[in-house]
């Protein structure tokens, strides 16, 4: 905060409230300086590193460092009140908790107004807090939500076999199957049933290996309701209540909630 004087800026209790992902690379209003804003992004990408709660505030703005404008500005500055005001805040891991690996992942269908591409999330749980998350742009312009949401599942999938590499490397729990979390019944639907093809033969072939995944047991994908789908704070900003709910199962908490 002394770094980019904004030390007598108050707190604030989210980083982005709904409707704020509406901004676009073509913002009307003043531009604002650039290098300025990329130093603001670039600390801010340090900090995801801890705080799953931050990722996809940053993944946005990081968006428009080419051409920032006021308004960009201005939603980098809220992300920094925001931590002004969770300074406490870190990923708390509780030792005898329950030690199988979860996943939740999901999307945001053409989240992007610039081009269109939706935006991907996913959170893997262990031990009670979150051990890898990820919010990213698409790198394909989808043409539905159901595909949307098997582009999403393709790229949690990828980090799953990459997880349980590490865990075995490790010494960790071994487990042939990992659960994933979806509220989306069509793309659960696509991701087992082959009979589908014909609505699915348009999707790049690189994405349907989430098929075989499913066939061979690698993966369990199974649906949950939408106000416990974690991965949603990856994918757009949420209401105060919400989103104080999924960072608290995130295992996000202060030293005060711990004790």
């Amino acid at each position: 905060m002394k770094r980019f004087g904004l030390e007598n800026y108050n707190g604030v209790k989210n980083p982005m409230v709904p409707g704020s992902n509406r901004l676009t690379k073509q913002e009307d209003g003043k531009k604002a300086d650039a290098t300025l804003f990329k130093q603001i992004v670039g600390s801010l990408m340090y900090i995801t590193v801890t705080r799953p709660d931050l990722a996809y505030s940053v993944c946005l703005i990081s968006r428009f460092m080419a051409n920032p404008m006021e308004s960009h500005m201005m939603a980098a500055k809220r992300i920094l009140r925001y931590i002004r005001a969770t300074t406490d805040l870190g990923v708390f891991y509780r030792k005898g908790c329950e030690d199988e690996m979860l996943a939740y992942t999901d999307s945001d269908y053409a989240g992007d107004l610039d081009d269109r591409k939706s935006t991907s999330g996913y959170v893997f749980m262990l031990s009670g807090g979150a051990v890898a998350w990820s919010s990213k742009k698409q790198p394909v312009v989808t043409l539905s939500t159901t595909e949307a949401e098997f582009v999403a599942a393709a790229s949690c999938a990828c980090q799953c076999i990459w997880l349980q590499q590490i865990l075995k490397q490790i010494g960790g729990t071994e487990r042939k199957c990992v659960k994933v979390l979806y509220d989306n019944s069509s793309t659960i639907k696509l991701a087992k049933n082959p009979v589908l093809h014909g609505r699915s033969k348009h999707i790049d072939v690189r994405f349907h290996f989430l098929r075989n995944l499913t066939k061979d047991e690698v993966i369990d994908i199974e649906h949950c309701g939408t106000n416990e789908q974690l991965a949603d704070i990856m994918t757009k900003p949420l209401r105060l209540e919400l989103f104080e709910k999924f960072r608290a199962a995130l295992g996000v908490n202060s030293a005060e909630e711990i004790n």
